[in-house]
């Protein structure tokens, strides 16, 4: 799991995002897995749903140490 300061950090600086930076940034995502959602789905959705897809996403590409 990752450790709780690599949370913190990502989840406080997530939250001041914005809408168009928070799908902006799932649509580039680069990690260890593919995140493939259409701009029409992201564009439905709630920015804190956003918000939590980002995380969740950052959380689970960290690499295990």
């Amino acid at each position: 799991m990752a450790s709780r300061e690599y949370f913190e950090q990502t989840a406080t600086s997530i939250a001041a995002l914005g809408r168009n930076e928070l799908e902006k940034r799932i649509r580039n995502f680069r990690g260890r897995f593919k995140l493939d959602f259409t701009a029409n789905y992201l564009n439905n959705l709630r920015v804190d749903r956003l918000r939590h897809i980002l995380l969740a996403a950052l959380i689970n590409a960290k690499p295990y140490n």
